[in-house]
């Protein structure tokens, strides 16, 4: 992977940190909705790699749909106004919807997503974040009920998340050390 660096990028977690979270989740989900179907919604395109990863240790029948709703653009900073550019190829109306995001940051795209699918009538609305920053939470009435895993504010690349469209593929969760200094040097 180091033909596609640009950047300094420090490993904060390993693929197997990932892998061995995500399975525990998937336990859960499936534990929690035995007898039932999960509808799994990928908020695109941050949480590809986590909701492939997850709906293979979900042992549920299940649906996966994908939504995309963006609020960063090339910015190392959530403009904090959400704006949804593809939404759900069905009604949800009586399902268990399991929101499955990569990173809750300041929380605003997430609230509004979740606003938005609550008018839908869902039996259950879950949500499933694979990373948590609670330092640069700005909306606090939302409820996550799987987290994988807790970091510090800092700007995280790697494993679906990226840097103006970089840096996606790494199989490993890293912090970008110099987003801010080097942003014009992005090709």
């Amino acid at each position: 992977m180091e033909y596609q660096k640009k950047h300094k990028i420090s490993v904060y977690l390993t693929e197997e940190q990932i892998r061995q979270r995500t399975a525990e989740i998937g336990k859960s989900i499936t534990d929690k909705f035995q007898g039932e179907s999960v509808y799994l919604i990928c908020v695109l395109k941050g949480a590809v790699f986590f909701a492939a990863e997850l709906a293979k240790q979900i042992e549920l029948p299940m649906t996966l749909d994908f939504m995309s709703v963006s609020s960063y653009g090339s910015a190392t900073k959530s403009s904090g106004k959400p704006c949804i550019r593809k939404d759900l190829d069905c009604p949800v109306e009586g399902e268990n919807l399991i929101v499955v995001e990569d990173i809750l940051d300041s929380g605003h795209t997430l609230s509004c997503l979740l606003a938005l699918l609550r008018e839908r009538n869902p039996k259950t609305l879950t949500v499933c974040t694979l990373l948590d920053k609670p330092d640069r939470r700005e909306v606090t009435d939302i409820t996550v009920d799987y987290t994988g895993f807790v970091v510090p504010d800092k700007f995280i690349v790697g494993y679906g998340l990226d840097f103006d469209q970089r840096y996606r593929n790494l199989p490993y969760i890293g912090f970008l050390e110099d987003a801010d200094e080097n942003k014009g040097e992005l090709h």
